[in-house]
Order: structure tokens, then C-alpha cells, then sequence
């Protein structure tokens, strides 16, 4: 793994905002159809999402969307906010992505323990996650930076 010499969040603007929502919402569905969904549940799920955290296009309260930088270039995104059924005080990564070229070098670890430092600044006592099956890569992440299984879903189509 090569060194990252600097990795930044910085908040997306309004107009960063606008392109990477419906790129965002069309990744969220099609996760959603690899884990299982059928492509009308994934649809709806990610309207549903967009349409709750997304009001009018614009941020829930509280919730941060970043890019995510190295040295200066945009090397992806990261989402992060408040959970509205978990316990007050929690935060949820909604949605982290490193794009292909500044992959595995990393920058995703480095941006995880970024967040963490938003939500300690916000104080937020805890931070949670969802990562669909299959995706191996994003376990061994957050299995290193030191996050818990606190619930398994499982599911066989018949």
C-alpha cells in the first residue's frame, strides 16, 4: 500500500451537491440490487432515502457530505450524520466511496478516522454503519478501524 501524503474532507457545495446526489442515489440502488433487491425495490429504497435525508435536494439537519481529497484532486466522498432510530447521540456513515484511481491506497482507512474526528467535534459518543454482503473489501475497513458487528440480516431466495 502506498503512503497517502494528504487526505482532507472538505464540504461539497451546493453545485457539488447537485451532481453527486443522483450519482450517489443510482450506487445506493444498484447495491441494493447485488444484495438481493429487485430492481424496483432498489428504486424505490433509494427515492425513499433521497426523499427523506434530501429534502428539496438539500441535506437533512446535520448531515455532512464531503469530498474527499488528496493533495488537492477529488479521490471520492464520504456522507455522515445523525441516525434517526439509533441512540441520540449516534451518527451513521451513510454512504463512503473512494473512486477507482486512489483506491487502495489508504485513503478510505484515512477517511474513516476523519469522520470520526467530525463526529468527536460534533460530540457524537458513537458511530455506525451498514455494509451490504458480499462486499469483502469494506469489512476487512471497517473490521481495522475498529468497528463491531452489532447485527447480521440474512436472506435466501427461494
Amino acid at each position: 500500500m502506498t503512503a497517502v501524503a494528504s487526505v482532507t474532507l472538505v464540504d461539497k457545495t451546493p453545485e457539488q451537491l447537485g451532481v453527486w446526489l443522483p450519482i450517489a442515489n443510482a450506487l445506493y440502488a444498484q447495491a441494493r440490487v447485488d444484495a438481493g433487491d429487485s430492481p424496483e425495490e432498489a428504486a424505490t429504497a433509494a427515492e425513499s432515502s433521497r426523499a427523506r435525508f434530501f429534502p428539496d435536494d438539500v441535506p437533512s439537519d446535520g448531515h455532512r457530505i464531503f469530498t474527499i481529497t488528496v493533495d488537492g484532486s477529488d479521490a471520492g466522498w464520504l456522507w455522515i450524520g445523525p441516525t434517526a432510530d439509533g441512540p441520540s447521540g449516534d451518527w451513521w456513515i451513510w454512504d463512503i466511496e473512494v473512486h477507482e484511481a486512489f483506491r487502495r491506497r489508504g485513503i478510505a482507512e484515512a477517511t474513516m478516522l476523519l469522520a470520526e474526528d467530525v463526529a468527536r467535534a460534533a460530540g457524537v459518543e458513537a458511530i455506525g454503519l451498514n455494509v451490504f454482503g458480499g462486499n469483502d473489501t469494506a469489512r476487512r475497513l471497517y473490521d481495522r478501524v475498529g468497528y463491531s458487528v452489532t447485527s447480521v440480516h440474512m436472506r435466501k431466495t427461494l
